[in-house]
């Protein structure tokens, strides 16, 4: 299997890789408590970590939703994270033009889930010369995903990571297929597994995304179980006043709760 370099990081078979953050770059306090915290914790465990938040959520359920305060903001507020704690960043990109801006702050470009077949977006990022994580789609079974990789592989992408964030199943319903976490790291790729986007009920909220924030602990051990190298929590000190995915954001006060079986998971499992 292949491994990719983000930042001083090497995500691949070794230490399980945490990327965290709040859904939203909501406010530069924010964003410095959380990184804070979710460093302090990953090396508690053992874990390595990036921080991940995004300035725009163009993918909003209700014309009525909360974006963000705009790309220019929210990558500075990226930027102070990465330089106050010496943490890899990562963002979503929503536009091929977002891909040269977003790389010259953070470390790894994220693809959202319903942009993940998009020739050009997909091509922008890899010409940044950063590596590239995308989410598989809600639409796609686990063997499609292998179109992505062979996409991005010719664009001489400089690093690639898959990402399982659930499959649609019914209306406002996802379901995890868990064997499918093999069948993408077997394209030679690492494979991360989203876990709070994961327990989401996708616009089941009427306005917005619902969710059963109960469910997240044990997506993230079975995930572990079965064979993962990175993990991606949307974590927040608040998530019920959190101003997106407050259904299913993890509250940052209970992350060692979720965390501590990891870590003896990712130990039994890998040895490591």
């Amino acid at each position: 299997m292949s491994t990719i370099k983000v930042g001083n990081l090497t995500i691949g078979p070794g230490p399980l890789t945490l990327i965290a953050g709040p859904c939203m770059a909501e406010s530069m306090d924010l964003c410095l408590e959380v990184a804070e915290r979710m460093k302090a914790v990953c090396a508690q465990f053992g874990f390595q970590y990036i921080f991940k938040a995004s300035y725009d959520k163009a993918n909003r359920t209700s014309i009525h939703g909360t974006r963000g305060h705009g790309m220019e903001a929210g990558l500075e507020t990226l930027q102070r994270v990465a330089l106050t704690y010496d943490l890899p960043t990562t963002t979503d990109i929503h536009l091929p033009d977002q891909a040269a801006l977003a790389a010259a702050t953070v470390d790894l470009l994220q693809i959202p889930a319903f942009l993940c077949r998009q020739s050009d977006i997909l091509e922008a990022a890899a010409a940044t010369g950063k590596p590239v994580n995308v989410k598989k789609g809600q639409f796609l079974a686990p063997w499609d995903a292998k179109n992505i990789v062979e996409k991005l592989c010719s664009f001489q992408a400089n690093g690639i990571m898959l990402t399982e964030r659930g499959t649609s199943f019914g209306y406002n319903a996802l379901v995890v297929d868990l064997p499918g976490l093999e069948t993408m790291r077997g394209f030679g790729v690492p494979v991360c597994m989203d876990a709070t986007h994961s327990a989401q009920r996708p616009g089941g909220a009427g306005t917005s995304s619902g969710g059963n924030r109960d469910a997240i602990p044990a997506l993230c051990r079975a995930a572990v179980a079965v064979g993962i190298d990175a993990l991606f929590m949307e974590v927040h000190p608040d998530p019920d006043r959190a101003l997106s995915d407050a259904a299913t954001q993890w509250p940052l006060g209970r992350i060692e709760e979720i965390l501590e079986p990891v870590a003896k998971l990712h130990r039994t499992v890998t040895g490591i």
